[in-house]
């Protein structure tokens, strides 16, 4: 134990609780999109803004925040993102109309972009090598954990309270994990970390914003949209020189030499894997059990918890097993159980109970545990002590970048199948339209006009849709489990000296 650590735990529990907040208010807009556009007579446009907005800036400012902690303090800068998320919430509740809630969402952006890499930062700068598989597992269940409250908490909220009561809600969240920390946290940061730099930072947020924004437009527009296609190529421009740059710069923010290392590399590339398929399926799955087994926000919050189970018993697992096996084989039996189960879940019918659901939604679950978990732990190994902020930085913006991504080619391949296969003949254009949008618009459409036939065949389709995304998710999970035996470098015999912090670090009490 180090000395000088004592309350690391209850500072990961401080952590945990943050993580929490941040996670369910990722997925808690989606059940209060209908009561905004309601309540704020906000059209499709402004919704799809209130959403954005927090991604927009979330993805932009993930690099430049890592690399401000490691120079200004982590607890420090910690904090301030604290703030920020706390204060912009507390505004969204307060907003009486869409600009200023988008406005709020983007300064909430701001906020998680600064707490999601330092919290992760500060893990191995106050746990040692054995602690630090259970503390990341702590830290990636908080966030995993909020994903399906999210729909549960806000379709109670919305229930009971208005409409800000989503905001509000994050205030004493962040006010009581923001004390804790401030009383159970040191102060960490690396004196020779790089000073800002300008033009590395221009070129990484400006290439970031345009691929995300690319990404969310082509599934509303069509990947071949001139303004998708162009903002793409702007993206891949930018970011093409963002990396010219930082292999050129005296001080870069970003040290691309990291993925030299197949360790890094290959964990990486697994733990964008896990994290692009969670939120693939969290993408289409809540759709299937409202609009097909026809719960509500409440109740399709409710349904997810399987999943989650098996999440955390796969980081209880990993906790025993990686300190035996190392990271390679417990990540590759992860991803295999993750494709497994999402095998299964690709055979998935209209009429099936929710009970036949539930054991592939366990293996998923149990799946992603046994590969992110011991995936980022292998990712903070890799990382030097000195690089901590900027690092997780760089892994938290391919890990939510990769997802974002993924998310949108998924729900590309759901739309093809399922306009291919819904049936709307015979119908008003109008409903035929809804009905060809999306599958909540065909059920919307099909209680109008008491088509018994529409909603049958809406969500027949839905559910071959879902098939098809599940089917793309395993066969891509069982393919990075295969490249991951086969070419990351197994275990070495020094990997638990190397996995120590180092001392670069300056500590300053708390």
């Amino acid at each position: 134990m180090k000395v000088g650590y004592e309350r690391r735990w209850w500072g990961l529990g401080a952590l945990a609780l943050c993580m929490l907040a941040l996670g369910f208010d990722m997925t808690i807009l989606n059940v209060a999109l209908t009561t905004l556009s309601e309540k704020l007579h906000a059209g499709t446009s402004e919704l799809q803004w209130i959403v954005d907005s927090y991604l927009l800036v979330f993805a932009a400012l993930l690099l430049p925040a890592g690399l401000l902690g490691d120079r200004l303090g982590r607890k420090r800068m910690l904090l301030a993102g604290l703030a920020i998320f706390g204060a912009a919430s507390l505004a969204g509740a307060l907003s009486g109309g869409t600009g200023g809630v988008i406005a709020a969402r983007a300064f909430m952006g701001l906020g998680a972009a600064i707490v999601t890499p330092l919290s992760m930062s500060m893990l191995p700068a106050i746990f040692p090598a054995e602690e630090r598989t259970r503390a990341v597992a702590v830290w990636s269940s908080a966030t995993a954990l909020g994903l399906p409250l999210g729909p549960l908490i806000g379709g109670w909220l919305l229930e009971h309270y208005s409409w800000g009561s989503i905001f509000l809600l994050n205030v004493p969240i962040v006010l009581v994990g923001g004390i804790a920390l401030a009383l159970t946290m040191p102060e960490t940061r690396d004196p020779a970390a790089p000073k800002a730099d300008g033009t590395g930072s221009l070129l990484s947020m400006g290439g970031l914003v345009a691929l995300v924004y690319g990404v969310i437009e082509a599934p509303v527009r069509g990947w071949g949209h001139p303004v998708v296609l162009g903002v793409l190529a702007l993206a891949a421009v930018l970011l093409a020189a963002f990396v010219l740059w930082e292999r050129r710069a005296p001080h870069p923010m970003m040290d691309v030499r990291l993925f030299r290392d197949a360790r890094f590399s290959w964990a990486m590339v697994a733990a964008v894997t896990a994290n692009l398929l969670m939120g693939g399926l969290l993408f289409v799955f809540p759709q299937y059990l409202q609009a097909v087994l026809g719960n509500d926000a409440f109740g399709t919050g409710l349904r997810l918890i399987p999943m989650l189970l098996g999440l955390m018993a796969g980081g209880l697992t990993t906790d025993r097993i990686v300190p035996r096996t190392g990271h390679k084989p417990v990540i590759a039996a992860g991803l295999a159980v993750l494709a497994a189960g999402l095998g299964w879940g690709a055979f998935t019918e209209a009429g099936d109970p929710y009970g036949s659901i539930v054991p592939w939604l366990l293996l998923v679950g149990l799946g992603c545990g046994l590969s992110l978990i011991p995936a980022m732990d292998a990712l903070m190994a890799a990382l030097p002590a000195d690089q901590a902020g900027r690092g997780s930085g760089l892994v938290q913006t391919l890990r939510q970048t990769g997802g974002t991504l993924g998310v949108a080619g998924l729900g590309s391949l759901l739309s093809a199948v399922y306009r291919d296969r819904v049936a709307t003949g015979g119908l008003p254009a109008a409903a035929a339209d809804a009905a060809h949008d999306s599958v909540g618009g065909a059920v919307a459409a099909a209680a109008r006009l008491h088509d018994g036939a529409l909603l049958v065949s809406a969500r027949d389709a839905y559910v071959h849709g879902m098939d098809a995304v599940l089917a793309a998710c395993a066969a891509g999970s069982l393919a990075v489990a295969v490249l991951l035996l086969a070419f990351q470098p197994g275990r070495r015999r020094a990997d638990a000296a190397a996995d120590e912090p180092q001392s670069t670090h300056e500590h300053v009490a708390p």
